[in-house]
């Protein structure tokens, strides 16, 4: 196959992913069928006929509004198209034609639907995230890192979820010793969270769960603070934290063997 023909398919791919995506974000926090019905305007609930439906250029030709009824289309259907088309390219940058890129793009693209659907919602559904972790572990002896791919899949899902749900439960037991009822004791961390890093535990291993817990922690406190500072939130305001742990996770999935590796080496620690 030609070499630009295969650039197009992939991106491609990914815009049309990207707009799989678009559906789950928007039904499975409803628990809506991600199947059927058809996809139709939230406006005027006429179908989306399939010339409409093209990822990036429907939007951008309709002039982000509904062909019918006019009402507008949030730019985020657009976006998530993009940026799953360019994270697609990227990967295939990376990796080429091989098994690695389609596992990556298949995590890459879980990440991106949680992220959104956290962000809106504040919410990490089981429908994604506990499948992700099946799936990761299934397919990590294809990871072809040099590692005991099985063993550190199983080791990154399990540190993944112990690590925040002992958190969490420390956070519950101060809670208790300082008297608060049961019944009003609340979780530091959400239990989606849980999830979500076994997943990607189960994905990238323990290494780089390490790297994303550390990213996802610093990136997620340097907002807590602006927030803080320009909203006026307060320490107990809950924040979508599986969008700084996703955010990590892609960056990990880029760039998170070589930062990890300088961080060795500057530590000493590099074998």
């Amino acid at each position: 196959m030609p070499s630009i023909v295969l650039w197009f398919l992939v991106a491609g791919t990914g815009a049309c992913i990207g707009s799989f995506l678009n559906v789950c974000i928007h039904r499975l926090p409803r628990r809506v069928s991600i199947v059927t019905p058809r996809s139709a305007c939230p406006g005027c609930g006429r179908l989306i006929a399939w010339h409409d439906n093209i990822p990036v250029l429907s939007y951008l030709l309709l002039g982000g509004r509904c062909r019918h009824c006019r009402a507008a289309i949030s730019p985020r259907y657009p976006l998530v198209e993009a940026a799953t088309c360019l994270l697609f390219v990227l990967l295939f940058l990376k990796h080429g034609v091989t098994p690695q890129f389609a596992v990556q793009a298949v995590f890459v693209a879980a990440l991106i639907a949680l992220i959104v659907i956290d962000a809106l919602h504040q919410i990490l559904p089981n429908a994604i995230t506990l499948p992700g972790i099946v799936l990761g572990l299934l397919t990590s002896p294809l990871r072809g890192d040099g590692t005991r791919p099985v063993v550190d899949a199983l080791a990154g899902a399990a540190i993944g979820f112990l690590v925040p749900f002992a958190i969490n439960e420390a956070y519950r037991l101060w809670q208790a010793a300082r008297g608060v009822p049961r019944d009003r004791r609340e979780d530091g961390i959400g239990q989606g969270d849980f999830k979500l890093l076994a997943m990607i535990g189960a994905f990238l291993g323990v290494k780089l769960l390490l790297f994303t817990l550390f990213v996802g922690a610093v990136s997620g406190a340097v907002f807590g603070v602006l927030m803080m500072w320009r909203r006026g939130y307060g320490w107990k305001s809950k924040l979508p934290y599986g969008v700084f742990l996703g955010g990590a996770a892609i960056l990990a999935v880029f760039v998170g063997e070589s930062w990890v590796r300088i961080y060795l080496d500057f530590a000493g620690l590099a074998r």
